[in-house]
């Protein structure tokens, strides 16, 4: 029988192209394995190395997701989490997402094998490997393929949006939300500079008639000082330069030498009457006596970070600087 020629030809480049396939995606799965493919795409089941050398296989399309703590980076990339991170029983949440996660049920801090279980994750992503430490890793890696993001206690937030983004083959999207945040940091630093010039400010936080004193390059510090470029207290950086938490319990001695022009306080105490404001100590603060206090709830951005909360802290000192 004699083949049509053009039944020939198309015969052919189908062989043609589909063999250049399989060598792509040989080579796609053999970058993947050494965590090294930095063109991955979203939807693609892969094999990555984290923070903490672990190989791990993500798979496609991940649907029941928990990232306890990382909740701010899921919804940035438009990716709703199974279950969210909370304290004490489900009371508390990250307030500032709700928008998002209301309806996402509950899950407790420290990640309980038997509720972690229960949501029947596929993909389980932690914070840092302070949370699998031990034989953790491997109790949770039983339950869902496991992948840790940093290494430190508090991992600088840019660095940890784009990891989590690679999880899931959105680095286009983080590196489209890095654009936009910088962009609005940019501008607010000039209007925040025409608003108060070099006057110091500081981000507090009461909690059970305590004071807590932020970080200067962590939390709702970082956003001050570095992105905003505010004049930090000398109190802020004596006491930063001794600790590595995001809050720090600041002593009264030490509130009465705080020398901020501007406070931004976390009140975690409304409710039960805040009877430290009426301190002696907290009315000589220069920023008390001009009347420099902008106060939000306690479960507001300020706690927390990430681009939401960070974007929405920038809103909050552009507002309250410019009233």
């Amino acid at each position: 029988m004699k083949l049509n020629k053009s039944f020939v030809l198309i015969g052919i480049l189908f062989l043609v192209l589909l063999l250049a396939a399989c060598g792509g995606n040989e080579d796609s799965e053999n970058a993947s394995e050494d965590g090294s493919n930095e063109e991955t795409q979203e939807g693609q089941a892969r094999t990555l190395t984290d923070a903490a050398g672990n190989e791990v296989e993500i798979p496609a399309n991940p649907e029941n997701v928990i990232a306890s703590y990382l909740e701010d980076y899921l919804v940035a990339l438009d990716i709703t989490p199974v279950a969210q991170w909370s304290v004490r029983d489900g009371e508390d949440v990250q307030d500032y997402l709700q928008d998002d996660l209301g309806d996402v049920p509950t899950i407790p801090s420290d990640l309980p094998y038997e509720a972690v279980a229960s949501f029947e994750p596929d993909l389980l992503i932690m914070d840092s490997a302070e949370m699998v430490e031990g034989n953790k890793y491997d109790q949770y890696s039983k339950i869902a393929p496991t992948y840790v993001v940093g290494n430190e206690q508090n991992n600088e937030w840019r660095a940890e949006l784009e990891e989590v983004a690679k999880v899931f083959g959105k680095e286009d999207k983080a590196e489209q939300v890095l654009a936009e945040y910088e962009e609005k940091a940019a501008s607010a630093k000039e209007e925040i500079n025409t608003a108060i010039g070099s006057d110091s400010a500081v981000a507090l936080w009461l909690f059970s008639d305590t004071f807590y004193i932020v970080n200067e390059n962590l939390s709702s510090g970082d956003v001050l000082y570095n992105d905003l470029g505010i004049t930090t207290p000398n109190v802020v950086k004596e006491i930063s330069g001794d600790s590595v938490q995001n809050w720090s319990e600041i002593s009264l001695e030490k509130l009465a030498e705080l020398d901020a022009d501007h406070i931004f306080l976390a009140n975690d105490d409304s409710d039960s009457g805040s009877k430290m404001l009426e301190d002696p100590i907290w009315q000589n603060i220069p920023a008390v006596k001009k009347g420099n206090i902008y106060e939000f709830s306690g479960d507001s951005a300020w706690l927390y970070t990430g681009p939401i909360a960070n974007s929405q802290i920038i809103d909050d000192v552009l507002k309250s600087v410019k009233e």
